[in-house]
């Protein structure tokens, strides 16, 4: 192909460059990320130089060139657009172990994993450390009963807690929570035993505080008017609360694939929205006097708009809901601006505003299953009401089907093209996800968040009874079709972890094939079924140590055999769920015969010996060096002679977790340090 042919074929999809903008700018956000080392002066400039140059040779090379030189320009701006994010969010964080006193204003509420209350605090006060050197935020959970202590958003509270700075990967390429709380703005994490006491009354001078203390009021009254975890589920899809929801209803929504109902993303933002329009565009209409002097569908996109704020403010503003507000939003504005709403190129403007002003999002499971939701349905819409059958079916007397169908394959899209986000970041599949959705999706449009709206103006006149009555029979349907899709045979296929790069490759091909035009855009099928190959073939590594060397999981016939019953609990529950398996960490130490804190494992490649105690010496660690390939010995901090790899102390102090592979040319080594680098996060 020549370059006269090549600007041909770049000319004939001139109008679709700017779907390519944000898959540009997340590649320059991706390979920030991937970095192995935190950028310096050198490299900022190099990459600014390499921005300009292109961008110069978009106004003056050959035509093809122009056009191709636009790739590596966003590519550079979403690299820069990473890297000033992530300098700018930098604050202090705790250097080590802290136990003592403790003092904030609590800025948020939640629930932690083992579903104990868990509280943020806003401008910490911790005794001998400096305020320079103190964090902004610190988290922790309350191990113990309140004793009638009242958390309310705003009070300034102290208490005696134990706390640490954010933990790295369990594994290497494993989810990076110190990467989260940077981001974050969390310093330090951990938990306390006593109950907190009150040190100064609540006194919301601050916007942020005035709204936390309306939404924790809001979720209040829910709860009072719908008892129950109906009640927990309405507080949640409308104030964002989830501190009251049970575990086990958890499981069951994302057992049925129904868990995006919980979390407030672009179908509760479009559902609230899209209702309050249709009902400000209906009743302008309605009068005639005003249908023929004002122009209803732009009144009903200011107040839905306005609506979608308040919806914001009150929801908690977290980046799924911020995310789901920009989409939303756009969609809006094209409606005053009489252009087409429901575009690929609005997605694509809310995807760039959102990878600008928050480029840590693209890592997180809520933004890609969020677009590829999105991005599949707006296509396949798109190609649909361009089918000559389809349009048929709707001019014809049967046309009352195709609502119908529209649901059915609305479902289906959003199902197949979240499933493989789903299983990378979950490692689960819901068989029967797409039944539980057409069961459920229908109330929750229909009946929840109406009656919702309905409930909202109403509790200005007291009159909101009623309604929330409404809301909670939808709430309860949708949870009784949870339940019953869970708790089916089969219901879970559990998928094993794969590298990172597998599904940028699936994502790049199926953005190929979406947002291409012409024959070559199924290019993009074997490139994303070569993505879920390589996937499928990948290793999971034979052994897994913990950063601080107190629990070990080895690969078996049976599944990961776990050194420990207990201890160690996420790094365990971790490691199964990677390996897609089901079994909790008191099982998965059954499957280990050894009893004790010595134990050797032959790989088909090597021997990996274990030894655990204060009380080793070192002509005893010397002597077994010779006899394994590698050694672990967590609680020896000096250096161990021998020809063998040893793992002591200080390599998992600096390094973190450790993962052992057997391979054809031997036992492969890589900690967590090695895979993630020295950033900014970390060090």
């Amino acid at each position: 192909m020549g370059l006269d042919d090549l600007s041909g074929v770049l000319f004939s999809q001139r109008h679709r460059f700017g779907l390519w903008v944000p898959v540009w700018l997340g590649l320059g956000v991706s390979l920030y990320f991937t970095l192995r080392f935190e950028p310096t002066t050198p490299h900022i400039l190099t990459v600014c130089g390499v921005t300009i140059g292109c961008a110069a040779i978009t106004r003056v090379g050959p035509d093809a060139l122009r056009i191709l030189a636009w790739c590596p320009v966003f590519l550079c701006l979403g690299f820069l657009v990473a890297l000033t994010r992530a300098h700018q969010v930098g604050a202090p964080k705790l250097g080590w172990h802290y136990y003592g006193a403790v003092e904030g204003t609590i800025v948020q509420l939640d629930r932690s994993g083992s579903d104990k209350p868990r509280i943020t605090l806003g401008a910490p006060i911790l005794t001998k450390i400096a305020p320079e050197r103190t964090p902004e935020r610190v988290r922790v959970s309350l191990h113990s009963k309140l004793d009638g202590t009242p958390l309310i958003p705003g009070a300034r509270i102290m208490l005696t807690a134990s706390l640490s700075p954010p933990s790295g990967p369990v594994e290497p390429g494993g989810f990076d929570f110190q990467r989260k709380a940077w981001f974050d703005g969390l310093g330090a994490v951990g938990y306390a035993r006593a109950p907190p006491v009150l040190a100064v009354p609540a006194d919301n001078r601050s916007f942020a505080l005035r709204v936390f203390a309306l939404r924790m009021w809001i979720s209040t009254q829910i709860q009072t008017e719908i008892p129950g975890q109906t009640g927990a589920f309405a507080a949640a899809i409308i104030t964002g609360d989830r501190s009251q929801i049970d575990p086990l209803l958890l499981t069951d929504l994302r057992q049925s694939n129904l868990a995006h109902l919980l979390a407030i993303s672009g179908l509760h933002m479009g559902l609230l929205t899209g209702f309050i329009f249709a009902v400000v565009r209906l009743s302008v209409a309605a009068v005639p006097y005003l249908s023929v002097r004002w122009q209803a569908k732009k009144i009903g996109a200011v107040v839905a708009l306005l609506a979608g704020v308040a919806y914001l403010m009150i929801s908690g503003a977290n980046i799924a809901t911020q995310r789901a507000f920009v989409m939303v939003g756009v969609m809006l504005i094209a409606v005053l601006l009489d252009r087409p709403a429901i575009t690929l190129r609005a997605v694509a403007i809310a995807a760039t505003l959102i990878l600008i002003a928050r480029p840590e999002s693209l890592s997180g499971p809520g933004f890609q299953m969020s677009f590829a939701a999105t991005t599949a349905l707006v296509a396949t819409f798109e190609a649909l009401n361009r089918w000559q059958k389809w349009q048929a079916l709707r001019a014809s007397r049967f046309h009352f089907i195709a609502p119908f169908l529209s649901l059915l394959i609305a479902s289906f899209v959003a199902g197949a093209a979240t499933a493989p986000f789903s299983a990378f970041h979950f490692n689960q599949m819901a068989q029967y996800g797409l039944l539980a959705n057409l069961l459920s999706v229908p109330v929750m449009s229909m009946i929840v968040m109406p009656f919702a709206v309905i409930a909202g103006l109403l509790s200005l006149f007291g009159a909101q009874g009623l309604p929330f009555w409404g809301m909670g029979q939808g709430i309860d349907w949708i949870l009784g079709v949870a339940h019953w899709i869970a708790t089916r045979d089969g219901a879970i296929l559990r998928i094993p972890s794969g590298p990172i790069w597998a599904l940028g490759l699936f994502t790049f091909g199926a953005l190929i094939v979406v947002l291409w035009q012409g024959k070559l855009r199924w290019i993009g099928v074997p490139v994303s079924v070569l993505a879920l190959t390589f996937w499928a073939v990948s290793k999971r590594p034979d052994i897994l140590i913990t950063d601080n060397g107190r629990l070990a999981g080895i690969a078996t016939s049976e599944g990961r055999a776990l050194t420990r019953h207990k201890g160690n609990g996420f790094a365990a529950s971790s490691w199964l769920e990677n390996d897609g398996d089901s079994a909790v960490q008191l099982i998965a130490a059954k499957r280990f015969d050894l009893k004790n804190d010595t134990w050797e494992q032959n790989l088909a490649s090597g021997t990996v010996t274990y030894f655990w105690g204060k009380k080793l010496t070192e002509q005893q660690l010397s002597t077994s060096c010779t006899t394994t390939n590698i050694l672990i010995a967590p609680q020896w901090k000096d250096s161990i002679k021998g020809p063998c790899q040893a793992i002591t102390e200080n390599e998992l102090r600096k390094g973190g977790a450790v993962a052992i592979w057997s391979t054809k040319a031997g036992l492969k080594t890589q900690n967590a340090r090695q895979n993630s680098g020295t950033r900014l996060w970390n060090q």
